[in-house]
Order: C-alpha cells, then sequence, then structure tokens
C-alpha cells in the first residue's frame, strides 16, 4: 500500500514551490518531435498534410497542459462527481449523436472540434477511482469498497465497448487495475476479477454478437497470420522496419513508407516509418525517450505530497504506459491489433491532448 498523504491541497495553494519539472517536460517535448519528424516525412512524399495539423493540435494543446499544471489536485477531488458525471454524459452522447467513421460510433463533432471522449474516459476514471479510493482508505480492505468500484469502472467500460473500441475498453480495464492495486486493496480480490474477467473473455469469444467481425479477424488473424488478410498490416509493418537495418535508408528516404506499403502509418502503424528510416539505432533513440519520460512520471507522481495525486498519477500513467506497450507490440507482431496510437508521436488531437493534459497533471505533482 503506498502512504499516506502528508498534506493536501486548496484550490489557492501554490505548485510552484520547486518550479517546472524540465527533464520531463523536455522528455515529451522531443517525443512529440520525433512524432512530427514522421509525419513530415510521410507528408514529404505523400502530399498530405499530417505535420501542419499535427503542429496545429501540439499549440492547441498547450491548453490542457497548462490547465492540468496550474490547478491544484484538490479541485479534480473535490469535482471528481461533475468529472465523472460529465465523463459518462459523453460517452452516451457518443451512443446518440456520434460521428462514425470506419464502422465505430467514436467521435463528436462540435463545430470545427473533432474528438473522442474515450480518451477524455482514461483520465476521467484515473481521477474518479483515485477520489473514490482516497475517500475510502478506512474500508479499503473491505469487498464493498471492491466491490463498488467495480461499479463505478463499469459503465465507462461498457459504453467504450460498445462504439466499439476494444482497445479503449482494454486501456480503461488497466487504468482500474493499477489504481486498484495502487490504493492497497486486497490482492485477493483482484484475483477474483481477473478470473471473471478470463470467464467473460470466453463468453464474448464463444457467443456470437458480443465482438465484431473485425475485432475476431484480428485476434485470428494475430495467431495465424494471413499476409492478404487479417495478418496485412502487421505483415507490411514487419517488412517496413526489418528493411530499416541498423541504420535505416535515411530520414526522408522511406521507399515503403513513400510507397504507401504500410496502412495507417501515420496513426496505428507510425512506428515503421521510424523503423524504416531510422532503423534499429532510431528505434532504440525513441525507445530511450519513452524510458525516460516514464521515468519521470513515475518519479513525479510516486513524491507527490497528496495521495490523490499517487493514486490518480498511476492511473494515467498506466493508460500511456498500456498504449505505449499495445501499439509497439502489435506493430512488431508481438500482440494483435487493437487500434491504439502511440504516445506523442501517432496523429491525432485527442490523443495528443490527453499526452499533454498528463504532463500537465505530472508536472504539477509537487
Amino acid at each position: 500500500m503506498i502512504r499516506s498523504a502528508t498534506r493536501s491541497f486548496s484550490p489557492g495553494d501554490s505548485d510552484s514551490s520547486r518550479g517546472l519539472d524540465l527533464p520531463l517536460i523536455g522528455s515529451a517535448a522531443i517525443l512529440l518531435l520525433f512524432g512530427l519528424a514522421a509525419l513530415f516525412s510521410i507528408d514529404y512524399d505523400g502530399g498530405s498534410r499530417w505535420f501542419a495539423k499535427q503542429l496545429g493540435l501540439a499549440v492547441v494543446g498547450l491548453v490542457p497542459f497548462l490547465l492540468f499544471y496550474k490547478v491544484p489536485a484538490a479541485f479534480w477531488h473535490r469535482v471528481a462527481s461533475v468529472i465523472y458525471g460529465v465523463n459518462i454524459a459523453m460517452l452516451l452522447a457518443v451512443q446518440v449523436i456520434g460521428s462514425t467513421v470506419g464502422g465505430a460510433q467514436r467521435w463528436l463533432i462540435l463545430g470545427p472540434i473533432q474528438f473522442q471522449p474515450s480518451e477524455f474516459s482514461k483520465i476521467a476514471l484515473a481521477f474518479t477511482l483515485a477520489a473514490f479510493y482516497v475517500n475510502r482508505m478506512d474500508d479499503i480492505r473491505r469487498p464493498s469498497t471492491f466491490i463498488l468500484s467495480v461499479l463505478h469502472t463499469a459503465p465507462s467500460v461498457l459504453l467504450v465497448f460498445k462504439q466499439p473500441h476494444l482497445g479503449g475498453t482494454l486501456t480503461l480495464l488497466g487504468v482500474w487495475l493499477v489504481v486498484t492495486i495502487v490504493a492497497g486493496v486486497p490482492w485477493r480480490f483482484i484475483g477474483y476479477a481477473f478470473l471473471a474477467l478470463v470467464v467473460m473473455g470466453a463468453v464474448a469469444w464463444n457467443v456470437p454478437g458480443i465482438l465484431t467481425d473485425e475485432q475476431r479477424g484480428r485476434v485470428i488473424g494475430f495467431f495465424n497470420p494471413d499476409p492478404k488478410g487479417d495478418g496485412y498490416q502487421q505483415g507490411r509493418a514487419l517488412v517496413a522496419i526489418g528493411s530499416g537495418g541498423a541504420f535505416g535508408t535515411g530520414y526522408l528516404r522511406g521507399d515503403l513508407k513513400a510507397a504507401g506499403s504500410v496502412p495507417e502509418n501515420q496513426t496505428d502503424f507510425v512506428l515503421t516509418v521510424v523503423g524504416e528510416e531510422g532503423g534499429l539505432f532510431g528505434l532504440a533513440l525513441l525507445m530511450s525517450a519513452f524510458a525516460f519520460f516514464f521515468y519521470r512520471c513515475w518519479t513525479a507522481s510516486h513524491r507527490a505530497p497528496d495521495l490523490f495525486q499517487r493514486v490518480a498519477g498511476a492511473g494515467i500513467l498506466a493508460a500511456i504506459a498500456f498504449h505505449f506497450v499495445a501499439n509497439v507490440g502489435m506493430n512488431l507482431s508481438w500482440l494483435p491489433v487493437v487500434g491504439l496510437w502511440l504516445p506523442f508521436i501517432s496523429y491525432g488531437g485527442t490523443a495528443l491532448w490527453m499526452c499533454m493534459a498528463a504532463v500537465g497533471f505530472f508536472a504539477s505533482c509537487k
């Protein structure tokens, strides 16, 4: 169990006693530059405008960064019930008026702004579940607390699953798991939950209509690859990454990238651009940047003087780390394709804003 809080925040508290966490923000900036460089390279051959769009989205992302950096943790703790209601309301709105792209109804459009509420759900769940546990620390080992945490999480998970968004669903489950462990819930309860999830997974696989044909196909394609079928994207990704060799073909010189060999190489498979043009050396640099970034996030969360910050920070870090592991895994054919972006690297406004908000939150942990 994590240590208890040493002091609490109020909205008027100063958050600048230790200054800006330059290593944390610097590592995030390096990752963002990696992503912008990859998107510029895609535009260089394809005539697209991913780079310009992402650059503009990054500028807008300064707003959530500053918001989560400047607003004290106690405020998020106090308005957790409001955050929970807004989160569920937006997910319900997706089901009613959401925009459908590629067979998935995940987006809300407000004028010129298009965003995915499922991305907001990841931070929202980390905040609201952390508040739930912190408010019940005296009863943290009671079965009732554990059961209520499951009921707290279930609406978000079910609504995201219905979009359908299997990757988002798994990310939310990962947030619940990490927050629950860090909060100090007994391991035996977590074991029971794991067994329940295994049973539910078996039911979902065997009962028609729960999983979409695309979701089933991606899992089948992972265990039984078909280069011309469900395993096509991963097969092309491996070819592109492998073609880079030790030091890559050189920046802007990726032939497979130029030919559009890997579908969705601006989002889910952007890692193939780094692998082809930067080779093993470029991938090692990128992985090192991620490792340092995750270390700084963990350090910031761990040293936070407020219990809510530590528990919520663990959940936010879990969400970003899960995206990283899942995306790298599916690019290297270590994991099935679940449609999760690579933090800071993949194109996408809501994804980038979530990451920048997370940086702001971790930078405020002092």
